[in-house]
């Protein structure tokens, strides 16, 4: 298995398993156009982040996406890990683990305070997943405003 970050390319791939991800994960349908447009954006400009994908044999089997919060009181970046998906038949593999530890090495080399992520309250599978690879709780609650 091979981590590396996504090119132009893995566009296709990404959203599909973007979409696979808001289903599986949220129960949502997503429109296929914008999150084709968001990824390929995304990927075209480093300041908004970026995919790191694992793949085997020429197959993205995994991804996930970094973005960046500047820290004031810290005076350094916070990585913020999302879109996070691993292809079923990988599931229990070690694919996850891989792109994480993958990111945690970039991350410090990068002089990042810590990684945070978010995660539906209902998505029992990736929280079991998340804890047993070392996250924690925070004691925050997420909001959100339409502007």
């Amino acid at each position: 298995m091979k981590i590396r970050r996504a090119r132009k390319d893995d566009v296709r791939a990404i959203t599909a398993q973007n979409i696979l991800l808001a289903q599986e994960s949220e129960h949502m349908r997503l429109n296929p156009r914008t999150i084709h447009a968001g990824v390929k954006q995304l990927i075209a400009d480093q300041s908004k982040g970026f995919y790191l994908v694992a793949e085997e044999q020429g197959t993205i089997i995994g991804q996930l996406m970094i973005t960046v919060e500047w820290s004031d009181w810290r005076n350094k970046p916070i990585w913020w890990v999302q879109s996070v998906f691993v292809q079923q038949a990988w599931r229990r593999k070690g694919v996850f683990t891989r792109l994480l530890r993958d990111v945690q090495k970039r991350a410090r080399s990068q002089h990042v305070a810590f990684l945070r992520l978010y995660a539906h309250h209902d998505n029992r599978p990736a929280l079991r997943v998340y804890r047993k690879t070392g996250w924690k709780q925070e004691p925050y609650i997420s909001l959100r405003l339409s502007v």
